[in-house]
């Protein structure tokens, strides 16, 4: 696949749109700031400012680097045949985590609690949209439900990813809501419980699909 510098700019734009702001922010900042904060939100980690680059480093430069090299890394060249759908995802993933890196950045501006369900939220977005694109993923060894029996089958393939997409879709929107109406603490349980529920749910029905057609 080759590298088309037109098509990459809003990506990198979003790359880069955390370090403008951390370069905004940085004179303002004290040295010691807040780096970690506990499932309630409250601080429980602190380090020099300095270490905020390796956030944004992690976040969408690391993200946007393995993305990059997923395509040239695929034996069989199912990436490449997706075309501007795995662009799209691209773009969905690497926006997301520039947009936890800049909530990171302004929860440490503020030396406040981090609010957790702004987090949640975020990660919801992400899931509803990957929701959005699995009924029209291809098979491959990179993106999407990838268990032994979607990979072995390509009818088992494409209902899994079907399935998975509505569930995953409206799954993220109800996750979405009701983390930002529940109080803090209950948001907790209701996202991991729901993660958890959207992680297993395409894994049996997948395994399932595969025994029923092998009879």
């Amino acid at each position: 696949m080759k590298y088309n510098l037109k098509k990459e700019i809003p990506i990198l734009a979003m790359v880069v749109l955390p370090f403008i702001y951390l370069g905004y922010l940085w004179n303002a900042l004290p040295e010691k700031v807040p780096l970690h904060w506990n499932f309630k939100g409250e601080i429980d980690g602190w380090g020099n400012k300095d270490q905020l680059v390796l956030i944004i480093l992690v976040l969408p430069v690391f993200v946007y680097i393995i993305l990059q090299f997923i395509p040239l890394l695929d034996p069989k060249k199912k990436i490449e045949k997706m075309g501007n759908r795995f662009h799209q995802i691209k773009f969905l993933v690497v926006l997301t985590m520039s947009l936890l890196a800049i909530f990171i950045l302004y929860t440490v501006q503020n030396q406040s609690g981090s609010n957790m369900k702004i987090l949640f939220a975020l990660i919801g977005f992400l899931i509803v949209g990957l929701g959005n694109y699995f009924p029209t993923l291809k098979p491959n060894y990179f993106i999407g439900i990838k268990t032994p029996w979607t990979l072995e089958s390509e009818t088992v393939w494409k209902e899994t990813h079907k399935m998975g997409g509505r569930l995953w879709f409206f799954g993220g929107v109800f996750m979405i809501l009701l983390v930002l109406v529940l109080p803090e603490e209950l948001s907790f349980i209701v996202f991991m419980s729901g993660v958890a529920l959207l992680s297993i749910v395409p894994v049996v029905f997948s395994y399932s699909r595969y025994k029923a057609l092998k009879g």
